[in-house]
């Protein structure tokens, strides 16, 4: 990119603003750590799944990659049969051993997500609260 205008004055505008974009392409690229995402799912499944993905789209844009396994489990497992969500619950916690964190997210916590709190404190597993708003709060 040529540092000079048309009439040859210096003109650094259109390099710095290439530049900027670059940056930030690499940025998009760079190491992301793996969060896992602590969220309702059971009763009004609509509403939780939609805020499943908007807890998501949270963890992404503080530059995390999300896992969410309530929504990608939910798609062939069946959440109402013991067995299905026995396994879900199983392959949620092997999620959750290769993520460095915990998010969990809202103002109600589910039974499921009691049980993944309690696993993520005793496997030392760093955790961290938020609110429906998105706010991290202590707990």
């Amino acid at each position: 990119m040529n540092k000079f205008n048309d009439e040859h004055y210096l003109d650094p505008t259109p390099q710095q603003a290439l530049s900027t974009i670059e940056a930030e392409k690499k940025a998009m690229k760079a190491y992301r750590p793996l969060v896992y995402v602590c969220s309702p799912y059971s009763g009004d499944t609509l509403k939780n799944t939609e805020n499943a993905r908007r807890y998501s789209r949270f963890a992404f844009e503080q530059g995390r990659i999300p896992i969410a396994p309530h929504l990608l489990f939910t798609q062939f497992l069946d959440d109402h049969n013991p067995i299905e969500r026995e396994m879900g619950m199983h392959f949620g916690n092997v999620l959750m051993s290769l993520c460095r964190e915990v998010w969990v997210f809202g103002d109600i916590i589910s039974p499921g997500m009691d049980a993944e709190i309690r696993r993520a404190r005793w496997k030392n597993y760093r955790l961290r609260f938020f609110t429906n708003d998105l706010e991290e709060v202590e707990r």
